[in-house]
């Protein structure tokens, strides 16, 4: 379909049909996205997309001149993962690929950069050759440290060849697979950022848990300290990268209680920081944005603002204001751009809708509609959040996220869900997310607060997570079920909590300490034990960072876990596990169903084979969301 921009509204807002008055099947809203991930190839001809196909994930090439697809790599995020790809060159696409390795009875992945070239390869291949590894198996060879823009034939890549789990950084050639060492390995350095003119600059080191930041001068060999601070004991800063000027770096650090984006002169001894970019109510958090012409920084990524990408360069910023002219009342985000700036990919989303991939053509004014993320979803299934704000049982001010179900009105009590994210320093905002989505399509108002420990907001306010497992930020989920109520939007006899990861944690804790609210809970991967997770983190090189951010006081442990209080537990609890989890550990369903059924306690356990903690393999999702549901009408809908 190919649209002149003044026709894309009337395109892309059509005669809406009567709301939908059945449920959509649970692969409607929790299936693989059905085309996500569009790159553009530097010369603008191909486009790489991530395809939802029968439960893979496929990477697939649309050559525009040709108008012809070719399929690369088939996913079933099982054996094979798809981590990411980018384009190295014109025509050349680098990938990560993962599989799952078992050693002394621990499970972990081994990631694998490949390349694949169009025109050349029948499918893709190793990146580097064999030989070049030395004999060792690195557990990741897939660690870029720069595309190098001017070197299309090579990028840089860190591996630990020279010593474990201290990367040396080494120019990959792309034709011949060779490495050739640019820069050794360091003591405590696990990262290294290397500017714009492909040069290593920047090593970020941690010492149990002190980050500390070392500056290289553009002939590699002096450094100095730029900063350093402990962990959860200090604003953080995090380095985002180099201008096209090598000796202007872009940080994040603290701005009157929220991150925000300054700039540093490097030329100075003691580089004092200027403000490039801020937002009074919440944090910068992502990355820059390159020109693909210029080379220089002209925005940054902000996830909470308007469009989710702030620019400050003319051309861009007149750009995003034409389409979102021509689009209104959708979020507009360019998501890859050609190297002539020509051509380009936007992500367009409704209030209503997961989103839709559009190509732009700059000279023909033109935008062709490419694909939705989940083209099922629309108006008819699926009414959008919006924001709200309450306020704590101690007057600490908060926001959450709600979707009502598609028809529903303020004057009905409904059956609610809290539903806490994960991390717990995540955050939930206006995207689409397939479990809001899905349980709002069952009837159910869905809230998602952000409680205190969520990132976003400011350090201070993140770092209530820190050993606050159980406390505040627990009683922060309880005080938004409290406000559905008085709002007199919730039912208070038919409200139950749901999550994952930390999530399922803080759904399972709901059931112990704040029983008389929950009708039921469910978790999938939930933390049970802090305990058995501090255990577990022995095995890994940052056990001192989970020592620092759980805390070692046993009893107080013990007291906020789950599993040492089953006996207090008095709602029905649903248990999803998968026995693939390398973050959460299936011990601590297993164990906590265990105690359960001794005490006596009603609960459900389903453990999926093989799935991992991020859900990422079709199958295990679909059953996961429809034992919920399932879960959730047998309590809820009385």
């Amino acid at each position: 379909m190919r649209l002149f921009v003044s026709a894309i509204l009337a395109a892309l807002v059509l005669w809406m049909p009567p709301l939908q008055s059945e449920p959509l099947p649970v692969k409607a809203f929790a299936a693989l996205p059905d085309f996500s991930g569009v790159k553009l190839s530097p010369n603008g001809r191909y486009l790489a997309v991530l395809r939802g196909v029968q439960g893979h994930e496929v990477l697939a090439v649309l050559d525009r001149n040709e108008a012809q697809w070719q399929y690369l790599v088939k996913a079933d995020n099982l054996e094979v993962t798809l981590n990411w790809f980018h384009w190295a060159n014109d025509d050349t696409l680098l990938l990560s690929v993962g599989r799952t390795e078992i050693q002394a009875g621990i499970k972990y992945s081994v990631n694998q950069l490949q390349k694949f070239t169009l025109g050349k390869d029948s499918k893709p291949k190793l990146a580097i050759k064999l030989s070049q590894l030395k004999g060792r198996s690195p557990q990741f060879t897939d660690r870029l440290v720069s595309l190098l823009p001017d070197d299309p034939d090579h990028v840089m890549v860190a591996i630990d060849l020279e010593i474990n789990n201290l990367p040396t950084v080494y120019r990959l050639s792309l034709k011949s697979g060779r490495l050739k060492r640019v820069r050794r390995a360091k003591q405590d350095i696990q990262h290294w950022i290397a500017d714009r003119q492909g040069r290593v600059r920047l090593g970020i080191g941690q010492d149990e848990t002190r980050v500390f930041y070392r500056l290289y001068d553009t002939d590699g060999e002096e450094f100095r300290i730029l900063w350093e601070y402990q962990l959860f004991e200090a604003p953080d800063i995090q380095m985002l990268g180099f201008d096209k000027d090598p000796n202007l770096l872009y940080i994040r650090a603290d701005h009157q209680g929220r991150y925000a984006l300054f700039k540093a002169d490097l030329t100075q001894p003691q580089p004092e920081l200027e403000l490039v970019f801020s937002d009074d109510k919440y944090d910068i958090d992502g990355g820059l944005v390159y020109s693909p012409r210029s080379g220089e920084v002209v925005g940054v990524r902000h996830g909470l603002g308007e469009t989710g990408v702030d620019y400050w360069d003319k051309e861009h910023l007149a750009l995003q204001r034409a389409l979102q002219q021509a689009l209104p009342d959708r979020n507009n985000r360019i998501i890859s751009v050609s190297r002539d700036m020509q051509s380009y990919v936007l992500f367009s989303r409704s209030p209503t809708s997961a989103g839709d991939y559009l190509l732009g053509d700059r000279q023909a004014q033109t935008l062709d509609y490419l694909g939705s993320r989940y083209p099922e979803v629309d108006e008819r299934s699926y009414g959008g959040k919006q924001w709200l704000n309450y306020t704590s049982r101690d007057g600490t001010k908060l926001d959450a996220v709600l979707t009502r179900p598609v028809g529903s009105s303020e004057e009905q009590k409904l059956p609610a869900i809290i539903l806490p994210h994960g991390g717990p320093a995540g955050q939930d905002g206006m995207e689409y997310d397939y479990w809001s989505a899905l349980l709002a399509n069952r009837g159910y108002l869905v809230l998602q607060p952000n409680f205190r420990g969520s990132s976003g907001r400011g350090f201070a306010f993140s770092q209530a997570a820190i050993q606050g497992w159980g406390g505040a930020m627990q009683d922060d989920l309880q005080d938004a079920a409290h406000f559905l109520v008085e709002q007199g939007w919730a039912d208070p006899k038919r409200i139950c909590i749901v999550g994952g990861s930390y999530g399922g944690y803080a759904a399972m804790m709901a059931t112990v300490k704040h029983a008389e609210t929950f009708r039921c809970a469910a978790s999938f991967a939930g933390v049970s034990d802090i305990e058995l997770l501090l255990s577990t983190a022995r095995f890994f090189t940052h056990k001192e960072v989970v020592r620092k951010q759980l805390g070692t006081d046993k009893a107080n442990n013990r007291a906020n876990s789950p599993y040492h209080q089953a006996d207090k537990v008095s709602a029905p609890l649903l248990l999803i596990h998968g026995t693939d989890d390398k973050v959460v550990p299936v011990a601590h369903s297993r164990k906590m169903a265990s105690a359960l059924k001794k005490a006596g306690k009603p609960v459900q356990y389903l453990e999926l084979e093989d799935a991992n903690h991020s859900l990422w393999a079709e199958p295990h999702r679909l059953a996961a969301m429809e034992a919920m549901v399932e879960f959730l009408d047998t309590h809820l809908k009385l």
